[in-house]
């Protein structure tokens, strides 16, 4: 029986399939491999066509129980299990491997007998190989959590940005409106009777090829356009009310 099996590239591997490296014993006469998938049956995982010619497709399962816990926020039932298939023990040393890491799913490590007792390493062999097939699943769902707290936490920074760039243009028309209102009081001020004209501006920046540094220094310094226009209007306003005292003692005289 050959202790290697090359795998067909023209066969794609089953998703969510996790594949260790193949350990091949130090006589040379028994080599392991494991498959571990956190969805896939474990008759499916055992029938995987790498494993066609293997002597045991040892497996151990733990997956959630659909059995309620009478503290479900506290405990989670599993159903636990596995099957030798005819490597006496190699199953529950299995299941402890999946217990060990807090598993979800199931594995399958395939041994190739060649024909030479080996002893107790083949033990070893097979928890080795489950480890790392669980490791290779683990790295993966981790980089998919990574990658999905990268995009959100991009999609909220484009979200934050877009929304100080739409404040910022509210801003704008602010300050036109409180210029064009100081403008219009500075005139009455002086005795002109036509309203003063529009106060020549520049265009606002495009604020959508500004960085969220440059968007929050322009940001203050709207702040600080509207808090300087504000305070100019109160003082013109007080400067019309003591225009207004004067007028109205003339008129109570005249009478």
């Amino acid at each position: 029986m050959s202790l290697k099996r090359e795998r067909s590239p023209s066969v794609a591997p089953p998703p969510n399939t996790f594949h260790s490296t193949k350990i091949v014993d130090s006589t040379g006469t028994s080599s392991f491999e494991a498959a571990f998938s956190p969805t896939l049956s474990v008759k499916a995982l055992q029938a995987l066509p790498e494993f066609e010619t293997a002597t045991h497709r040892i497996a151990a399962w733990r997956k959630r129980s659909r059995q309620r816990s009478l503290m479900p926020e506290t405990k989670i039932l599993y159903d636990l299990g596995h099957d030798d298939d005819g490597e006496k023990w190699a199953g529950s040393r299995l299941q402890h491997v999946l217990n060990d890491t807090q598993t979800e799913g199931v594995v399958v490590v395939a041994r190739w007998y060649g024909g030479q007792n080996i002893g107790p390493i083949r033990f070893t062999h097979v928890e080795d190989s489950a480890k790392q097939a669980i490791w290779n699943y683990k790295s993966a769902a981790d980089l998919i959590v990574q990658e999905q707290a990268t995009k959100k936490q991009k999609l909220e920074e484009e979200t934050k940005k877009k929304e100080l760039e739409k404040n910022l243009r509210e801003r704008d028309l602010n300050v036109f409106v409180l210029r064009k209102l100081l403008a219009d009081k500075k005139a009455k001020l002086k005795g002109d009777r036509e309203p003063a004209p529009p106060t020549p501006q520049k265009p606002p920046p495009d604020y959508e090829k500004l960085s969220m540094e440059a968007l929050a220094r322009v940001d203050r310094a709207r702040d600080a356009s509207i808090a300087f226009i504000l305070k100019q209007i109160d003082k013109v306003d007080e400067d019309l009310k003591a225009m207004e005292v004067p007028a109205k003692k003339e008129g109570a005289g005249e009478s």
